[in-house]
């Protein structure tokens, strides 16, 4: 990714790049390969991560994938006991949080939600339920209950770093 100021100065930067290239015997991808104007809606992917008007989030693949990895560890039917199912869901939300912890805030909320509703949804199937964790399941198990049992909450991270960082900068 290489950013400039104008889109005539990214075409000046395309053409170094691609004879730089040309040069070692190498070829640039002509359907990754493109000037983009990143403040303009639309945006683009780039390294796990979807840039667009001056901001920044996970791409759909990447909360996609975030997802599934929640998904293999809160089967429904997953024997083990919360904490250790709670374990492994940390360990996975700790990686993806350590790569994406500069996205809009926004997004910590979302995926917050998502864990709880799929451990909701393995509670009320050891209750003898079918329900998806949601409404009544909400009221019996409330996020402070995982908070107490250790879950980690991704917009809580964010809120504890945001903190930590201002402070080493004043």
């Amino acid at each position: 990714m290489i950013l400039c100021r104008s889109e005539a100065g990214a075409q000046r930067a395309l053409a170094a790049v691609r004879a730089w290239v040309s040069e070692a015997g190498l070829s640039l991808h002509p359907e990754k390969t493109r000037v983009v104007d990143a403040s303009a809606p639309g945006g683009f992917d780039f390294l796990g991560y979807h840039f667009e008007r001056g901001m920044r989030w996970p791409r759909a693949k990447s909360l996609k994938k975030l997802k599934e990895r929640v998904r293999a560890k809160t089967p429904r039917l997953d024997g083990r006991s919360l904490r250790a199912i709670i374990t492994g869901v940390n360990r996975a939300l700790r990686g993806w949080y350590g790569y994406f912890q500069h996205s809009k805030a926004n997004v910590f909320a979302a995926v917050d939600g998502y864990v709880r509703r799929r451990l909701r949804s393995l509670l009320e199937k050891r209750r003898g339920r079918t329900r998806q964790g949601l409404g009544a399941a909400h009221r019996r198990w409330p996020n402070e209950w995982f908070a107490r049992r250790g879950l980690l909450s991704l917009a809580v991270e964010r809120e504890w770093t945001r903190t930590i960082a201002g402070l080493r900068t004043h």
